[in-house]
């Protein structure tokens, strides 16, 4: 069992394990126990009802977080002629074809998220077997596979964020800062949980929403109203 430090134990004794915290009290309690000395992140962990082993229980899609991350991505784009020009006045990092294409391939990853048009996956898709395992493959169900290059991008920098169930139902993701206002950390928090609620698998039965906790990043845990969040 891993060992944690004092300052996480005294974090730790604040938190009621045995009580479900509305929305809004968890967030104001996770602000309230963060101690370390840079800007936490706000995670969330959700751990749905699905059985991931069967293809109609797949949960996976992106929602733009109204106020962000509170982290500025780096975007690649792979484009060319006038989609690559778009990318550009969009605001993209990096944009290119086949020179971008052979640089990621011989181990250059400094970018957050790839977009690239349809008509450059037969290229792109080359890249899978390093792209892949770290979750940067571009796809269509998260709106990276796409001719409206300007909209990704915007939506990207703007606060998109990608969702997907691990082989366990679980999906993690960060919903701000522990800087950020209540309010803020609440609007995200609820427009990441209706996005899941909407991509609830026909085929999931029982209760779909199991759990949800939020923590900083260096704090532990706080369990949430799950019921709440996907009430609405």
């Amino acid at each position: 069992m891993a060992k944690h430090g004092k300052k996480y134990v005294e974090a730790q004794k604040k938190v009621d394990n045995e009580k479900i915290y509305e929305p809004q009290e968890a967030l104001e309690l996770v602000k309230e126990i963060s101690t370390a000395k840079f800007d936490e992140s706000v995670e969330v962990a959700f751990r749905l009802g699905i059985d991931t082993k069967k293809a109609d229980q797949q949960v996976r899609g992106a929602v733009v977080l109204p106020h962000g991350t509170g982290k500025s991505k780096r975007v690649l784009v792979f484009a060319k002629g006038e989609k690559a020009k778009e990318a550009e006045q969009a605001g993209a990092d990096f944009v290119g074809d086949e020179d971008l294409i052979n640089k990621v391939n011989q181990g250059w990853f400094d970018f957050d998220v790839v977009v690239a048009t349809p008509d450059m996956m037969g290229q792109v898709g080359r890249l899978g077997r390093v792209l892949g395992p770290k979750g940067l493959m571009p796809n269509p169900k998260t709106g990276t596979v796409t001719f409206e290059v300007a909209k990704a991008v915007e939506e990207i920098k703007a606060g998109k964020i990608e969702y997907r169930a691990d082989k366990s139902g679980n999906i993690h993701a960060a919903i701000g800062k522990v800087s950020f206002s209540i309010e803020k950390l609440s609007e995200n928090l609820q427009t990441l949980a209706d996005a899941l609620v909407k991509a609830k698998p026909a085929a999931s039965k029982g209760i779909y929403m199991k759990s949800v906790t939020v923590s900083s990043t260096m704090g532990p845990g706080v369990t949430v109203n799950g019921t709440r969040l996907s009430a609405r």
